[in-house]
């Protein structure tokens, strides 16, 4: 795989890591600029989010909404100037409520990676750093933050580059 394409931006909630994703991947912009959407807002404080996020993007980029094909998406889409997913959290969110088993996510994930491979465009993935907080009390929090931790795993190795934002500030890991 040639790595250079594909950037992971993760870090905690409140880090910073959409705007920089944003802002990394608005310089890579040209006529066809996706933003895959994976959020399926369910309340109203989540809708408002959406709409925040929304905002602040140039309205050069097409929205895509997808919460569960992402593979799907980017190779229907991996034709384009530039991709931008935020966020595979979400993501793993909607796979599990779809009750979706550890192996058929895996398996989304890897099938993930290997469109990832074959995408002609940049691709920017956004995810969350939950994993360095407590241990969570129940099994389902137990089991997204562990495979969240894979996701991200996987991420980074498809990766040539990953940014950790902390405070808003992007450290780049690799």
């Amino acid at each position: 795989m040639d790595k250079r394409e594909v950037h992971l931006v993760l870090g905690g909630c409140r880090s910073g890591k959409s705007s920089h994703a944003l802002a990394l991947a608005g310089a890579r912009t040209g006529e066809k600029n996706i933003f895959v959407a994976t959020c399926m807002p369910a309340d109203d404080e989540m809708q408002a989010r959406v709409v925040r996020h929304q905002q602040e993007r140039d309205p050069q980029w097409q929205t895509v909404e997808e919460p569960l094909e992402l593979a799907r998406v980017i190779r229907e889409y991996g034709g384009a100037d530039v991709i931008l997913v935020d966020c595979l959290t979400l993501w793993i969110s909607n796979l599990m409520a779809g009750h979706k088993d550890d192996d058929k996510v895996m398996e989304q994930v890897r099938d993930l990676g290997c469109a990832l491979d074959d995408a002609a465009c940049p691709v920017f993935l956004v995810s969350n750093e939950v994993g360095a907080g407590i241990v969570p009390e129940n099994a389902m929090a137990r089991r997204f933050r562990d495979l969240a931790g894979f996701v991200n795993q996987h991420a980074a190795q498809c990766a040539r580059h990953v940014t950790w934002m902390v405070a808003g500030i992007a450290v780049e890991i690799k």
